[in-house]
């Protein structure tokens, strides 16, 4: 019995030795490990540490994109009992001084000059910082005595090992299930971010769980495009992956998802439930482009999958004549989408938010299972999740093995089990906040559990809009469904305390010159849209066409179009593609109080 992450990892690496564990694309070109070169790169790593002091519990944070030094620090702090601290590549320096000073990191590991840059601004801000370990030393001034390449801390890591045989795997063993494994500090829309403890036992919960659902083992691939500092992608796509054995691709970057999927062609996939969302508008406005009765084969086939889809989830007997439609619907239009995925993909993770039922459905005709689920950083990812024998579209699944959810009165969502954290990193005042006096994590959404357990998420407790009227609406039901439309790249809905909801939108530019053209609108470029009257009509009749599926109270009375679009790198977006609403209400104060009275204003 594995008591912490090192030990499934030394297992896995001596079970499958010269196999093929990872892979990156960098530059265009693949680079690849296989299990045993990862364990031994991962150890020297380890010891390397070790020489430069670091200790049971020490922190050792890292700031890079995905790549494979990523996953081998990883694996070599966790070896020898220390505390990984993932920072995100895209968060300012003072930030990177805030969580480097917070969590006593050590040492930091720098993935380039702009991360190193970034370290050597905060130092005043860390004074028990000894050492920044340089992964790309490219353009780098290594004479500074704080600097230190990655091959050297192999190096130095080597050298321990050859004198010292087997202390890396002492150090393993003696790392506890209750031992520290990582902090990831969450990304609060104001304030400093939290430094949530996450131990070995937490994570161990929660893979064991995943175990027991069959999803995957050592004859399954992935390609992997979430970043590694997510909680989700670390614990799921990283973790589980490497208890499962799983062959996985790190892909370049968002630009290159498509060709490396094509390329790997993966069995398994972890995304969010925006990339599901982007797929999906892509293809609906690539079927509006084509001819008139393509586009009614396209509608039947949709309507065809739908209803296979169902009688699927229910387990019900497939009609015969259904069966037969639905044969041709998947050569005319299904395989189509399974074959830009590589052709081989069982299930596809979309975890984090609602998603709407017509997108499971179409990815489910298409013979990729979409596992809907629910979790946090709190409770180390996964809280709720779909099985591959056992769904409702539309839910975030049943709890995991490793824990239990109620409902409070109030509606909130409530988590308690192994795979929840104890608190967060010299916050007592927010831990306290953020559990019952009884136990329970409080999770900060809203949802029910149907009769059959399947959890159901409304929305955000602090984003429920309640308006001037009294009436409590979930703004992202209403997005939601704008989001279906191809039209519609971010919706942001607004009104809380006010008479009447607005809403803020990211439009999409190639359906939006496809719409222009088609109405022979003349522009120089798709952004120019967005101020001529005329495509603004176009818009309007968008928005009535879907006003007139909500109650009048949920309406969209009037809006606007931020032709900046919303991304992690200017703040509006989270890592995992979620809306950070109160920075969009902060930025675009104006915008919206144009939408209202001065009396409201």
């Amino acid at each position: 019995m594995h008591q912490n992450l090192a030990q499934i990892f030394r297992s896995q690496a001596l079970k499958l030795g010269k196999r093929l564990a990872v892979e990156k694309r960098m530059h265009g070109v693949w680079h690849g490990m296989s299990w045993e070169e990862y364990y031994t790169s991962a150890k020297r790593v380890g010891l390397g540490l070790h020489c430069l002091g670091i200790r049971k519990g020490d922190r050792v944070s890292i700031l890079s994109q995905n790549r494979l030094e990523w996953i081998v620090a990883d694996m070599g702090i966790l070896g020898i009992g220390g505390v990984t601290v993932p920072i995100y590549p895209t968060v300012p320096a003072e930030e990177v001084g805030y969580i480097n000073g917070n969590s006593d990191a050590i040492v930091f590991i720098a993935e380039d000059k702009t991360a190193v840059k970034h370290g050597l601004e905060t130092l005043s801000g860390c004074p028990q910082l000894k050492k920044i370990v340089v992964i790309d030393t490219k353009d780098v001034d290594m004479s500074n005595p704080m600097l230190m390449s990655f091959e050297d801390l192999k190096a130095l890591g080597q050298k321990l090992e050859a004198s010292e045989p087997g202390l890396f795997e002492k150090l393993t063993d003696d790392v506890r299930p209750e031992d520290l494994a990582t902090f990831v500090y969450t990304s609060g829309t104001t304030g400093h971010p939290k430094g949530a403890m996450i131990t070995h036992k937490n994570v161990l919960a929660v893979i064991s769980a995943l175990d027991e659902m069959h999803w995957a083992d050592e004859n399954d691939v992935a390609v992997a495009f979430l970043p590694l500092c997510h909680v989700f992608q670390r614990v799921a796509g990283h973790f589980f992956a490497m208890r499962a054995g799983i062959y996985t691709h790190y892909s370049e970057d968002f630009n290159s998802i498509v060709e490396d999927i094509q390329t790997k062609r993966p069995t398994v996939l972890l995304a969010v439930p925006r990339v599901c969302e982007k797929v999906y508008a892509k293809i609906l406005g690539q079927a509006k482009q084509q001819a008139p009765w393509k586009q009614a084969v396209f509608n039947w086939a949709v309507g065809v999958g739908a209803r296979y889809s169902r009688f699927k989830e229910q387990k019900e007997a497939i009609p015969s004549l259904l069966q037969l439609q639905y044969r041709i619907a998947y050569q005319m239009v299904f395989k189509k989408l399974r074959g830009a995925l590589g052709g081989r993909v069982r299930w596809m993770v979309a975890a984090g938010a609602p998603l709407a039922r017509e997108i499971a459905d179409f990815f489910n005709a298409a013979q990729v299972f979409l596992i809907e689920g629910y979790g946090m950083t709190e409770c180390s990812a996964p809280a709720t999740l779909n099985r591959l024998d056992e769904y409702k579209f539309g839910t975030a699944g049943k709890p995991l093995s490793c824990n239990q959810v109620r409902i409070a009165p109030d509606g909130e969502i409530l988590i308690k089990g192994d795979n929840v954290i104890q608190g967060y990193w010299k916050m007592p005042e927010q831990t306290k906040e953020a559990f019952t006096e009884d136990g329970w994590l409080m999770s900060g959404d809203i949802g029910h559990l149907d009769k059959d357990g399947y959890l159901i998420i409304t929305d955000r407790k602090k984003d429920l809009i309640i308006t001037a009227g009294g009436k409590n609406i979930a703004p992202q039901n209403i997005e939601n469904l704008f989001k279906q439309e191809p039209l519609f790249e971010q919706v942001v809905v607004i009104g809380d305390r006010r008479q009447y909801l607005v809403a803020l939108f990211n439009l999409n530019q190639e359906e939006s010159a496809r719409l222009a053209r088609e109405a022979n609108i003349a522009f120089a470029a798709p952004e120019d849209l967005f101020e001529m009257d005329d495509f603004k009509r176009i818009v309007d009749s968008h928005v009535d066409k879907l006003n007139d599926k909500l109650a009048r109270v949920e309406t969209i009375k009037y809006y606007r179009i931020v032709k900046d679009t919303f991304s992690e790198a200017t703040g509006e977006l989270t890592p995992s593609l979620k809306v950070k609403r109160k920075v969009v209400m902060s930025k675009y104060k104006e915008l919206i109080d144009s939408m209202y009275p001065a009396a409201e204003a």
